[in-house]
């Protein structure tokens, strides 16, 4: 028997996903601290992991702020190439199931013109830089994107061109996703099951949601048959919490 509803009228159309662009770029921006690989010097060919806390400037490329003595400044001084890896926290313990990136490309120093603006980018992410960030051996870097490497999660990947990151903008949504994730899996669990049945045709005896974008959501459901998940579409593109909540409302109403 069938779990899903019948619906009458024309289909709706149905909204695209984020890229891996957008994605890779709302990861970056929530973020403040990744892992830095450069190349050893002391074991040449060898990468040299190190954790960076990092600043993005406006077209997205990570600025730190090292001081000579780190091992790793003196590796990108001998070699620029590196990487930076880049992790969501995991939603559900699982952390091969969180959304991850690799940014490979060239860091080097940031050139006088530039600071000031550096300088502002770096210390509004991180203000107690700002006790160190004028020491005579400390100097802001910018990495430069070659390629990235998103990972989305199980069989969510692919490789993102520099420019399609560099065009990309953060998610509008993302700084108030913890918030509607949380919200929704305290109170909502019932309304999410009965989206769950109309809009993916899946029945479940629980439901969460894992994330939320301006474009939709996905859930994590327990069914008869395992723990499976899905992505809803919202009818319209979101940008704030109260529409977010304004749709939500809507596709439970219009469902009952």
């Amino acid at each position: 028997m069938s779990t899903g509803h019948a619906r009458s009228g024309p289909p709706q159309p149905q909204l695209p996903e984020p890229t891996h662009a957008e994605r890779t770029r709302t990861l970056f921006s929530l973020g403040t601290v990744g892992t830095l690989s450069s190349l050893s010097r002391k074991q040449a060919g060898f990468p040299f992991g190190s954790l960076m806390p990092y600043a993005l400037d406006d077209s997205g490329r990570p600025l730190f702020l090292i001081s000579t003595m780190a091992m790793h400044t003196q590796n990108l001084k001998a070699d620029p190439r590196c990487s930076l890896f880049v992790s969501q926290e995991s939603p559900d313990g699982d952390p091969l199931g969180a959304a991850r990136a690799t940014l490979i490309g060239n860091a080097q120093p940031v050139s006088p013109d530039h600071i000031t603006a550096i300088r502002e980018h770096y210390l509004a992410r991180h203000p107690n830089s700002r006790y160190w960030a004028d020491f005579a051996d400390f100097s802001f870097f910018r990495l430069d994107p070659l390629d990235i490497y998103y990972v989305g999660g199980f069989g969510v990947m692919g490789w993102v061109a520099a420019s399609d990151y560099a065009a990309a903008a953060p998610d509008p949504l993302a700084p108030a996703a913890a918030g509607i994730l949380a919200h929704m899996n305290a109170d909502h669990v019932d309304a999410m099951i009965q989206i769950a049945r109309t809009h993916a045709g899946l029945e479940a005896s629980d439901a969460a949601m894992t994330s939320v974008d301006r474009l939709g959501f996905h859930l994590r459901l327990k069914t008869a048959d395992g723990m499976k998940g899905a992505r809803i579409n919202f009818p319209r593109e979101v940008a704030t919490p109260q529409q977010t909540r304004e749709v939500l409302v809507a596709m439970v109403r219009q469902i009952r």
